[in-house]
């Protein structure tokens, strides 16, 4: 959103909408001991929504390369899903049904089947390996497993029942086809989802998203149309088609995406497999998509495909950046190589634990002042705080802290880690470091050792202590380093036990028995000095960086 001083004409439209007596003003709102400002929502629970878009009739809600479902399909499928989890899997209002699976129409259908009942969708990683799955859903305890082929192939010795996608959801279906729309008693702040991130310690952590977290994301979305309308769009909020090529298990495609459609009437365009850019301009062009959310990895395999002039881009009408950083050069990149980014690429700060975008940098505000991320959207709080927890003046570094209707309930089972990130006045406390200049956001760096590979977080801890089970290692260290297209990839220093010797391949072979592919270092450096330590016996990382030239500048993730 674009400041007063700036855009007087934006200001003027803001306040029309969300000043007083505008559509959008927000209401003072207790929320879990706090009193904060949220955007006034028609809906107390999810399954209100539901209920409403099966009014949107034989409009496209989600659209594939090979399928087309309306919005009355969908509840019609989603109330037979729900009815069959209810009755035959005994699915409770605060049960959890997890959801190991790559993106399809099904995802969806069972996300708004599970949270519909009132009970909790667990959002896993597409991408983890056995034991990364074993954890998970160890910590959750669902009470059904709703998986596709490849995932239910790593849930042979699961204690709950699987549900296999397509043909076990299908049966379901048919077999419950005609039931009601599903309903609940959920309250606004009843968990709805659990969308995981990797923890410092090493094993993911459960960010649990209430439903009123979700709905506060409809309604900021809502807020976004009535300004684009405001503005002259020639598009109707209902008339928009979203591509959603990132994962379902993110927030940028569930939360920001599938869920806010459901409620505006608009169409998700979904590209199913492994990203490919051909396959992906055909669809934007045969489904006239106007909205692209991309990962940085993606629009860097957009610029790498070459002469785009074959395919019919120009519905494109809005396009940005999600999910990880991206410098302002490679920003400039996209503007002179890709037609549809020239005056509309955005970016925006967020994080899983926030539901959805802390600050939103407009076309403007990128050209004006490259590498920033804009100002904090409307109901967020945002503060820079030093090290005493007290808030710092403008242009002094220190940790981002938020507060909003957004922010998480907490991590699933996780007392102490949810009392770290989030105090008793709900202020979300990311561990990322930045500056304010004139209320816009610039970050430092994010979270400690954070890694960020293609829009997925890699912990070093994790993977480190993966590569310690390895009776070759006496001890290791991983870092990221930079990585033209994927913005960081996984680089392990070793240093491996007296007496042993230990391939490449070898640890290769063994990181990838245990961790997500993305997670697996890339590179790797055997050694066998020790590493540097400082006198508390902690590894300095920056030092094993500059040791490596490989490693330089990578010690620490943005």
């Amino acid at each position: 959103m674009d400041s007063a001083a700036e855009f007087p004409d934006a200001a003027e439209v803001m306040a029309a909408l969300t000043g007083p007596g505008g559509e959008f003003e927000p209401v003072a709102t207790p929320i879990l001991g706090a009193r904060l400002a949220a955007l006034p929502s028609r809906y107390r629970a999810l399954h209100e929504v539901l209920a409403e878009a099966a009014a949107w009739g034989d409009r496209d809600y989600i659209v594939t390369a090979t399928e087309r479902i309306g919005f009355a399909e969908f509840a019609d499928t989603v109330s037979a899903v729900a009815r069959a989890l209810r009755d035959r899997y005994g699915v409770r209002p605060g049960d959890r049904v997890a959801i190991a699976a790559a993106n399809s129409p099904a995802w969806i259908t069972v996300f708004w089947a599970t949270v519909s009942i009132g009970a909790v969708a667990t959002a896993c990683n597409a991408w983890w390996s056995r034991r990364e799955l074993a954890r998970a859903l160890d910590l959750t305890e669902p009470r059904v497993i709703v998986a596709d082929e490849r995932r239910a192939a790593l849930l042979d010795d699961a204690a709950v029942p699987v549900i296999e996608l397509p043909a076990g959801l299908d049966a379901l279906a048919a077999g419950h086809a005609g039931a009601p729309m599903p309903s609940s008693e959920a309250g606004p702040d009843d968990p709805a989802v659990i969308i995981f991130t990797s923890g410092t310690s090493g094993r993911a952590k459960g960010a649990v998203h209430s439903h009123r977290n979700l709905l506060a994301v409809v309604e900021y979305h809502r807020l976004n149309d009535a300004l684009a309308q405001a503005f002259g769009s020639p598009v109707a909020p209902e008339d928009k088609r979203y591509l959603l090529a990132s994962p379902l298990f993110h927030i940028a495609s569930l939360h920001n995406l599938a869920v806010p459609r459901l409620a505006t009437g608009s169409t998700v365009v979904m590209h199913t497999g492994a990203f490919d850019a051909g396959r992906v301009l055909r669809l934007i062009e045969r489904e006239r998509v106007t909205h692209w959310g991309a990962m940085p990895t993606m629009a860097h395999r957009l610029l790498d495909h070459g002469d785009l002039s074959g395919y019919d881009l120009s519905s494109l009408t809005a396009f940005s950046l999600s999910s990880a950083p991206s410098s302002p050069a490679f920003k400039e990149r996209l503007r002179r190589g890709l037609p549809f980014a020239a005056g509309s690429l955005v970016d925006s700060y967020g994080l899983t634990e926030s539901c959805t975008a802390v600050t939103v940098a407009t076309a403007q505000d990128l050209a004006r002042w490259p590498g920033t991320l804009g100002r904090p959207v409307v109901t967020v709080e945002l503060e820079i705080r030093g090290p005493d927890d007290r808030p710092v003046p403008d242009g002094v570094e220190g940790e981002v802290c938020v507060r909003s209707p957004f922010n998480m309930l907490g991590y699933w089972n996780d007392d102490d880690a949810t009392a770290r990130a989030i105090d008793a006045d709900r202020w979300l406390h990311t561990g990322d470091l930045g500056v304010l200049d004139d209320g816009r956001l610039r970050l430092s760096s994010r979270r400690s050792d954070l890694i960020i590979r293609g829009g997925e977080n890699v912990y070093p801890a994790e993977v480190e202590g993966v590569l310690a089970e390895h009776p070759a290692v006496a001890e290791c260290v991983v870092l990221g380093v930079p990585h033209e297209e994927l913005g960081q990839e996984v680089l392990a220093v070793v240093v491996t036990r007296d007496g042993t010797s230990v391939t490449e391949a070898e640890l290769t072979e063994h990181a990838r028995a245990a961790l997500a592919y993305y997670k697996v270092p890339a590179r790797w450096r055997i050694t066998t000095e020790p590493l540097p330590r400082n006198a508390t016996g902690k590894v300095v990382r920056r030092e094993v960086a500059v040791a490596d030239p490989a490693a330089s500048g990578g010690g620490a993730g943005r």
